[in-house]
């Protein structure tokens, strides 16, 4: 089945006006089969003001939906149509189905089929970086992300914690290292992402946090972008 619609999914990037669409790519998937489906297409495409296409037209409410998004699109150019598609389903008042769900479509390379990242309950909010700096909650790890080579993780209750920077390999050994200098038994993530992050960076942040092994250690379903 998954073969099957993995064909479809690529007729579809071809079939649409000779459009292409580079999925993000991702190592490893928890997820490679989603059924009762609909996709819509965030294409980067260099003609528009913006460089980016939304196609959403074959979306429907109840049902599962695969959002495949260009890899090349910053989060500053996807995260608002995202949003547009998120508040079209927690919105509606009829024909809602509380049991379908929203998933991000990659390349999942170790195993050479699509792989899906699950949003459903994820929450994007613009916020500046002095806003984000100012909110402060108890046992809280800060991840500001500027680029995959450029991470810095701090405790978000005490402004004199040491900050202490990775890139996104260590990453996960980081927040456990910091999880437990700080003495917590257990901790939430927030993510704050820089908006000329691409895509892909986006997506392969969200990947290598699907690693954590510990069951103290929560991610935020607010993530803020600035």
């Amino acid at each position: 089945m998954r073969y099957i619609y993995l064909l479809i999914v690529l007729c579809c990037f071809s079939c649409n006006n000779e459009r292409t669409l580079f999925l993000p790519e991702i190592k490893n998937t928890e997820i490679t089969e989603v059924l009762d489906v609909s996709p819509a297409y965030l294409f980067y495409d260099e003609t528009q003001p913006d460089s980016i296409l939304l196609n959403r037209k074959n979306l429907i409410s109840t049902t599962n939906w695969l959002v495949n998004v260009d890899k090349r699109l910053t989060l500053e150019q996807a995260i608002p149509k995202i949003i547009l598609m998120q508040n079209k389903k927690r919105n509606a008042k009829m024909h809602k189905n509380e049991a379908a769900k929203n998933y991000f479509t990659c390349n999942a390379t170790s195993i050479n089929t699509l792989g899906f990242i699950e949003f459903t309950n994820v929450y994007f909010i613009s916020e500046s970086s002095e806003r984000l700096d100012s909110e402060k909650q108890t046992n809280e790890i800060i991840l500001d992300i500027k680029s995959l080579n450029d991470i810095s993780l701090f405790n978000s209750k005490s402004k004199s914690s040491t900050i202490k920077k990775s890139n996104l390999d260590q990453l996960v050994n980081v927040i456990h290292l910091l999880a437990e200098s700080e003495g917590f038994t257990s901790a939430t993530l927030r993510l704050n992402l820089k908006k000329s992050l691409t895509f892909q960076e986006y997506i392969s942040v969200k990947s290598k946090l699907l690693e954590l092994s510990s069951k103290n250690i929560t991610v935020n379903k607010n993530e803020f972008i600035y």
